[in-house]
């Protein structure tokens, strides 16, 4: 939070720096060596996401992604007559630090979208917020189908708020994907699942037990831990008393990791298996080990075609953290929002009143991101469904299946 606040202040000092010298026809060098005309003053991209805590590597990848985007939208001049800015807010994965943040944002008038959340758990405090000002928000990483469908997704869905957008599959996908491999691949027959009590973990742990058990094996056993808990040999000994040979965890790597090692510990080895909320190298770091598996949002950011400009971008930039699970994610998610800007305002001034045509731009967006193609449907779910399965061999994730769910 400290360097955060730091961080924030210099960007108020630039943000007024460049302010003072709207009206002065500015100018500043764009990557042909030509020069861009910034005399219009300077627009924000919000980021909100964890900068600090136990999520911060997934979390720094996003602002760095989005970062990058921005740097090379301000180097073409992409937006006539402003520069950009990012604005990161640190929502440190907690609801109410989220709607902090977002609040923040929205008192902002040069705030212009904003890329976040990680959390499905953050968004739903941050997705009123920003409606109320008509704020775009586009996420990299949220996977809960309620955040676009409401509670009946499956049966009548509806949106509920016409500001949010993802660029990512969603649990209803992701959790089915999971127990196709972890059932009919991996033979898997006896399966115990563990949750976080989270939207994220639980909504993703009752997808994977619907399909699981569709296709023929036997949750033997449910338990849930404590986003605080470190100490897991009660729920272990739990779930081994039904003998399971494989677990499910809903949940995030923070509790995943140390939760497979006392597993193993403890004489139950089987794998572990869990959605994007694990797929991080912290997750190995932490202590989860060779077998346990994971899924993920999208194809391999390092074999996609698509990615490597964007891969290779990012590391010239030299930023210390990877940009993780999430990074090509977010930087698809803030071009959609610089291109639907500069599409919304075509050399014109930017205005509040602006905010309802780049809703519509964002709505009918259609680019060739670092993840394939970026489009959403009408509820502003992304129409990329693409998936990934990856297991632990040799001490690193690698994919062993990418594909769509097909039921």
């Amino acid at each position: 939070m400290r360097k955060h606040s730091v961080k924030s202040a210099a960007i108020v000092v630039g943000v007024l720096l460049v302010a003072g010298a709207c009206g002065t026809n500015k100018t500043e060098t764009g990557a042909s060596g030509g020069a861009c005309d910034t005399s219009k003053g300077t627009l924000s991209i919000g980021v909100i996401a964890p900068q600090s805590g136990g999520l911060s590597a997934l979390g720094l990848g996003i602002k760095n992604s989005s970062q990058l985007a921005v740097d090379e939208a301000n180097e073409k001049c992409t937006v006539k007559g402003y520069k950009l800015v990012v604005d990161t807010q640190d929502d440190e994965a907690n609801p109410a630090k989220g709607a902090q943040a977002a609040t923040k944002l929205s008192s902002d008038p040069n705030v212009v979208g904003v890329v976040g959340t990680l959390n499905s758990s953050v968004a739903q405090t941050v997705q009123p917020i920003l409606s109320q000002k008509k704020i775009v928000q586009v996420s990299p990483a949220n996977t809960n189908p309620t955040l676009t469908r409401g509670e009946a997704f499956a049966t009548a869905p509806k949106r509920a708020f016409d500001t949010y957008f993802r660029v990512c599959a969603t649990d209803e996908l992701q959790g089915p994907f999971a127990a196709n491999y972890l059932v009919t691949k991996a033979g898997k027959k006896k399966i115990a699942i563990i949750t976080d009590g989270k939207t994220y973990g639980e909504g993703l742990a009752a997808e994977f037990s619907k399909q699981a058990t569709k296709n023929g094996a036997t949750i033997v056993a449910t338990e849930k831990v404590g986003e605080k808990d470190t100490d897991f040999a009660g729920v272990i000994a739990k779930i081994a008393a039904s003998a399971p040979d494989a677990l499910y965890y809903g949940g995030e790597y923070p509790q995943a990791a140390p939760l497979s090692k006392q597993m193993k510990g403890s004489g139950l080895n089987i794998p572990l298996m869990g959605g994007d909320g694990i797929y991080d190298d912290k997750y190995i770091s932490l202590g989860g080990g060779d077998g346990d598996l994971a899924t993920s949002v999208g194809a391999p950011t390092d074999k996609l075609d698509s990615a490597k400009a964007f891969v290779d971008a990012y590391n010239k930039k030299g930023y210390k953290d990877a940009y993780g699970a999430y990074g090509a994610f977010s930087y698809d998610a803030a071009n959609a929002i610089i291109g639907s800007l500069a599409t919304t305002l075509n050399g014109g001034d930017w205005a509040e009143g602006k905010r309802a045509d780049l809703l519509k731009a964002v709505g009918t967006y259609s680019g060739t991101g670092a993840t394939g193609g970026i489009k959403f449907d009408e509820y502003g779910d992304s129409t990329n469904k693409v998936l990934t399965v990856y297991q632990i061999t040799g001490g690193k994730w690698n994919a062993a299946e990418t594909g769509e769910f097909t039921g």
